[in-house]
């Protein structure tokens, strides 16, 4: 099992002490997504930031691959014959 970590809001204005447990988690921009596996330190972590932070228990870690094709958004349509 793994944290499914997204950074939701910008530290901006806040102190430093949240920007340094934003990096160690390995975020840093609005809209970023990093995996960890499930332990106390992780948790301790994602706690002094749960206000910046969405996080989600997944089975699997994702690629940086499938992440973005999941971000990609449908063309709303399809070509059943090219000509």
């Amino acid at each position: 099992m793994f944290y499914r970590i997204t950074q939701i809001r910008s530290a901006i204005g806040l102190p430093d002490k949240y920007y340094a447990v934003l990096r160690s988690l390995g975020l840093g921009k609005r809209g970023s997504i990093v995996y960890h596996n499930i332990n106390p330190a992780i948790s301790g972590q994602v706690f002094k930031v749960k206000e910046l932070v969405k996080v989600d228990t997944v089975k699997d870690r994702k690629t940086r691959q499938e992440i973005k094709q999941d971000r990609k958004p449908d063309p709303g349509f399809e070509v059943m014959n090219s000509l």
